[in-house]
């Protein structure tokens, strides 16, 4: 995307941590004629961003846990922002975004399902080549539990290209960016960090490091995994929501990655903080058993060489993101995005910004 900065900035933000959120978030300051300071104490490929499936997705997402009614709303204003942009990013190969087919799966017909059809009603309204055919079940081959189905072009990420290009935009945009850690709380260290950055705002994207940096103990990790394989020609996404009523892990999610790789998932599990999984550990063996039993057209591909297996930590928060202007502070907080960072990033970043330029 062209843009065009003024002549003069009016002022200086630091934002902290450099994920997908913190990155989009800069480059949006930037953008709106900020100066702008990233401070990060990792950066890609050491952060969850990379591990993501980055498939966007309509609020609520196919990993689930969020379904707040009135954070939902504002979460489909984000994902309807991103999704335009995402849209024209996919134009310059460079970005590793692509626009496919993707197809979701459901254990009941979709109409007698009210959060399900609402779902379904709303999303056709933003995307592109809504589809709602049980007979796509049959297309494509996947298990009888699936009932019903639709899909439509959706925007899939590819995590390493990707953040390597938003860090390079970031960078030849002219935003400083820094390694440090910044540790305590942010409203309570404020004035130290806005003289030692030279700042008049401070964004806190820290994802899970929020807990000391906001002080919130609302958030709480939800681990997740993804296997990585060779793409046997699978062209679509084919996903199939969490049952929150059943026992166990049931999620399926297979999504084309770049041009010749495969992201299979899913795996929900609150509380969590390890991240040593392997190809041997049990969850994630059921999970690609799962996702090949769905889905014949998988029985075949091969796994990635050494080992294919990427976990992450999902900044979950129990009240959905937390996106406003700490109390009597000059902070403003961007955390919790849960599975949704991708989905939900250029309209947070946006929002983001414009709570930044209410300070004044």
């Amino acid at each position: 995307m062209r843009y065009h900065l003024p002549r003069r900035y009016s002022r200086r933000v630091l934002v902290i941590g450099a994920g997908v959120i913190g990155l989009t978030t800069a480059l949006c300051a930037r953008r709106r004629g900020f100066e702008v300071t990233v401070v990060a104490d990792r950066f890609a490929p050491h952060v969850t961003s990379v591990v993501a499936g980055a498939l966007w997705e309509w609020p609520p997402a196919v990993c689930g846990q969020h379904r707040d009614q009135l954070s939902l709303s504002r979460s489909k204003e984000w994902a309807a922002l991103s999704y335009q942009i995402f849209n024209d990013l996919a134009a310059d190969p460079l970005t590793g975004v692509f626009m496919r087919p993707a197809v979701f799966y459901h254990r009941t017909p979709v109409e007698r399902d009210p959060v399900a059809l609402a779902k379904m009603t709303e999303l056709r309204a933003h995307v592109k080549g809504f589809r709602h055919d049980a007979t796509l079940i049959a297309l494509h081959g996947v298990s009888k539990e699936a009932v019903d189905a639709y899909e439509h072009v959706a925007p899939m990420i590819d995590t390493d290209r990707y953040l390597a290009w938003l860090l390079r935009e970031v960078r030849t945009s002219g935003c400083e960016v820094e390694i440090g850690l910044v540790r305590g709380n942010l409203v309570e260290n404020q004035a130290k960090l806005l003289r030692r950055y030279d700042a008049s705002a401070i964004v806190n994207c820290t994802g899970l490091g929020a807990i000391e940096l906001a002080s919130d103990d609302d958030l709480r990790p939800l681990r997740g995994a993804v296997v990585h394989a060779r793409n046997p020609g699978i062209t679509s996404a084919h996903c199939m929501a969490f049952d929150e009523h059943a026992h166990g892990q049931n999620m399926i999610f297979v999504v084309p990655r770049g041009r010749d790789r495969l992201v299979l998932g899913g795996l929900v599990e609150p509380d969590q903080w390890t991240t040593d999984l392997t190809m041997k550990s049990r969850q994630v063996l059921e999970m690609v058993a799962r996702c090949r039993a769905f889905l014949p057209a998988l029985r075949g591909a091969e796994l990635m060489p050494g080992n294919p297996v990427r976990v992450g930590l999902r900044p979950y928060r129990q009240r959905n993101v937390r996106l406003e202007i700490a109390r009597g502070s000059a902070v403003v907080h961007n955390i919790g995005h849960g599975g949704s960072g991708f989905t939900f990033s250029w309209g947070c970043a946006e929002e983001a910004v414009d709570l930044v330029e209410k300070l004044g």
